[in-house]
């Protein structure tokens, strides 16, 4: 989609007030250093933050390649006339009121398809943000920051607005998570599910893709798209909607079609697709695929101080397809040196209490060494303790750094602020943090099932 290249921007019905959201808009370009030109549109004139607001589309000196709508739906037909006569190739609508708001909504957006089918202007929304290219700089959503828009891997697709602004500010201060794209689809009125993976699959920026979604307009179509695209790169999936109470609720927010949600998920699977049960499970699976490689295996070790914690990833691991290691004799050895309990040297492999007799650092670059030299073991989950900063971690990264071969998750358990200040030192260095061990099994339950799939690829 070339309008995701945009340079100049124009934003429509930009407010001089400065805490509106075209003003919030045209601020957030100068704070994270957008390259291109920028102008507002509002009959009035003036200017907000420094940029010249013009009376009109035809006004602005220069060619504009994208323009923001913040203007009403009924003004929306005329104005996109204006931009087709301007020469603009592409538009984000971010006003509510459309489809999903009844009968003259829905009139509205079906002169708007019919506009931009005439004119080939590419459409985002109605009911949204926009977009977000951190190759470019480029954002139209007044909730993006410097951080948010530090490049990464990670092109994230979504029907709901308020993903594209909130939702991706808080993933992207995640220690160094990064998104490539975003893009906000809202209603569909043009640019939809099918175009935002056949776009993320062409843009070499872009390793792994997520979508939510609230209904699948052309469900043959998407599937087509999807295992096409799953073979190249990891698909995850979160569809709101599940249950009938949910289904009417996102018919109202973004006039979105009921579909059958075990067939949903049928077809999900057998495209290559993951699907997702939570946005925590999403964050989560994308830092994994972000930062760990794929495991050659589904058989996991863990190691904990809590013989309760450990029960409940067990749990998760047999519900989620997979199988406690087994360890290699040598590996056993190894163990003994530290852990002198047989039973507490088993999988899972419990430290206290004689980690107090060997240390910290001793105890879990010993066993976190081993593991890592077992071929039996394709990936490690470490249930640890919270305490005395966020220092008391360097022994993990110390043998992740060392060894970098199969999955490492951690989760902390201890007070909140050591937990906050363990897991900040944890992210910054690329390991994957969790409030609780079951959310990592799944975790890498899921990256599991699509290093399977890419084996049976080859």
């Amino acid at each position: 989609m070339e309008v995701m290249d945009s340079r100049n921007l124009a934003i429509i019905g930009a407010s001089r007030n400065p805490s509106k959201p075209g003003a919030l808009l045209i601020k957030v370009l100068q704070d994270t250093g957008f390259k291109g030109k920028v102008a507002g549109v509002n009959p009035g004139g003036g200017e907000v933050y420094g940029t010249t607001l013009h009376p009109d589309l035809e006004a602005i000196p220069f060619a504009v390649d994208l323009a923001v709508f913040y203007i009403p739906p009924d003004r929306v037909p005329d104005m996109l006339e204006q931009c087709a006569l301007k020469g603009v190739k592409g538009v984000v609508i971010s006003a509510e009121g459309f489809a999903e708001s009844g009968e003259d909504g829905r009139q509205v957006q079906e002169e708007v398809q019919a506009i931009l089918k005439k004119t080939g202007i590419r459409a985002f929304g109605p009911n949204t943000l926009g977009l977000v290219n951190t190759e470019t700089g480029l954002t139209t959503s007044y909730f993006s920051n410097r951080e948010m828009l530090q490049p990464g891997h990670i092109g994230f697709a979504s029907q709901s607005g308020v993903f594209v602004g909130a939702l991706l500010r808080y993933f992207t201060s995640l220690g160094k998570l990064g998104i490539s794209k975003g893009l906000g689809l809202g209603n569909k009125v043009d640019v939809d599910e099918c175009d935002a993976l056949n776009y993320f699959h062409a843009d070499q920026q872009t390793r792994y893709i997520g979508l939510y979604l609230e209904d699948v307009r052309d469900g043959r179509r998407f599937l087509e798209t999807a295992r096409k695209v799953a073979r190249d790169k990891p698909v995850l999936v979160l569809k709101g909607g599940r249950t009938e109470r949910g289904a009417q609720a996102t018919a109202s927010h973004t006039a979105s079609l009921a579909v059958d949600d075990s067939v949903f998920t049928g077809a999900l699977q057998q495209a290559g697709v993951i699907r997702m049960e939570s946005v925590e499970e999403m964050l989560h699976t994308m830092m994994g695929f972000a930062w760990m490689p794929l495991p050659h295996g589904n058989k996991i070790a863990l190691v904990t101080y809590s013989g309760a914690q450990a029960i409940m990833g067990i749990d998760a691991a047999m519900t989620s397809g997979l199988e406690l290691a087994e360890f290699a004799p040598a590996t056993r050895d190894k163990i003994s040196e530290v852990i002198a309990t047989e039973a507490k040297s088993k999988n899972p492999i419990d430290i206290f209490p004689d980690m107090m007799t060997h240390g910290f650092e001793r105890t879990i670059k010993r066993l976190l060494s081993a593991l890592f030299e077992d071929t039996g073991v394709h990936g490690i989950v470490l249930i640890n303790f919270a305490q005395e900063g966020a220092l008391m971690q360097q022994p993990v990264i110390d043998v992740w750094r060392q060894y970098r071969s199969k999955p490492l998750f951690v989760s902390l358990m201890g007070v909140q602020q050591d937990i906050r200040e363990g897991s900040d030192f944890l992210l910054n260095n690329e390991i994957p943090f969790f409030g609780f061990p079951e959310t990592s099994v799944r975790v890498f339950a899921n990256m599991w099932r699509y290093a399977r799939r890419k084996k049976l690829q080859v």
